[in-house]
């Protein structure tokens, strides 16, 4: 596996691989690997000649009292865990690397970045869609992989994607979980081991509004209802939002039928944690 921490190497290496009629795949991560990524690297390696894993926590999507400084990191534990899912090449670029000189440049994909996350975490999707941009521009990838956890990210870069006319394939991956339903997150280890058990409870959450639509329920806001309940159970659990929606738009639905996304959002103690289920 070849390790790379300069733009300028990872470009002419990307477009090396290009002129060689390579099928170049890319896995983007903020590091602190888990199997959720694993899981992408070994789709890429199905469908893609050179599989490229970056690994850059990107200080322009996080908000002043967010947690970048203490965003949990293992460059070494990550490296071997990229070479043991046959990733080719692991582009590691620094913060100065990246952003030479203060960001004057970003991408906004208007209408599905400020709802949601976006309105619990004002700007989180400008810098996202940025990086994104700026390392779709570096890599020069044919797919790009992304997990379904994050489902307002993938419909914002998908969103990006589509408006600027990027020459990349965006793949999403259904979201790996924990044998207790908890979805695999890097920051799930700031838990503690109350809150992780209480974690599971989103996904929970998740099933109970999917069996009260197989049940026949079609009233969203019955749904969002059984879904805050189930939330509620855990105590000191503080609910972001618990959301029936298009899975396009990401606007709020009245009545739920096939195709829709439910998403949960919700604190325990100053872990914040996101799920989603996809309705089929």
């Amino acid at each position: 596996m070849n390790i790379i921490t300069s733009l300028s190497e990872m470009q002419s290496t990307a477009e090396s691989l290009r002129n060689q009629g390579k099928r170049i795949g890319f896995v983007p991560t903020m590091g602190f690997l888990h199997e959720g990524h694993l899981s992408l690297m070994r789709a890429s390696r199905k469908e893609c000649d050179v599989t490229v894993v970056s690994i850059f926590v990107n200080p322009t999507q996080f908000g002043p009292q967010e947690d970048l400084d203490r965003y949990p990191r293992d460059a070494e534990g990550d490296r071997k865990k990229c070479e043991s899912a046959g990733a080719d090449i692991l582009f590691m670029p620094g913060a100065k690397e990246m952003y030479p000189e203060k960001p004057t440049v970003f991408v906004t994909v208007e209408g599905v970045s400020d709802i949601l996350e976006g309105a619990v975490r004002p700007g989180h999707f400008r810098g996202v869609a940025t990086v994104v941009a700026k390392l779709f521009n570096i890599v020069k990838p044919h797919i790009a992989y992304f997990g379904r956890k994050d489902f307002q990210q993938c419909v914002v870069i998908k969103r990006m994607v589509t408006g600027l006319n990027m020459d990349v394939e965006v793949s999403v991956l259904p979201t790996v979980r924990e044998p207790d339903g908890l979805a695999m997150s890097s920051r799930n280890a700031y838990l503690n081991a109350d809150e992780r058990r209480a974690a599971a409870v989103l996904s929970r959450a998740l099933s109970a509004g999917e069996e009260l639509i197989n049940a026949g329920v079609r009233e969203a806001e019955k749904v969002r209802a059984k879904m805050r309940a189930v939330l509620l159970q855990e105590k000191g659990i503080v609910i972001d939002y618990a959301e029936v929606a298009d899975p396009e738009t990401l606007a709020p639905v009245e009545i739920v039928n096939n195709g829709k996304v439910l998403l949960v959002a919700a604190r325990l103690g100053k872990i914040r944690l996101i799920d989603n289920l996809l309705l089929v």
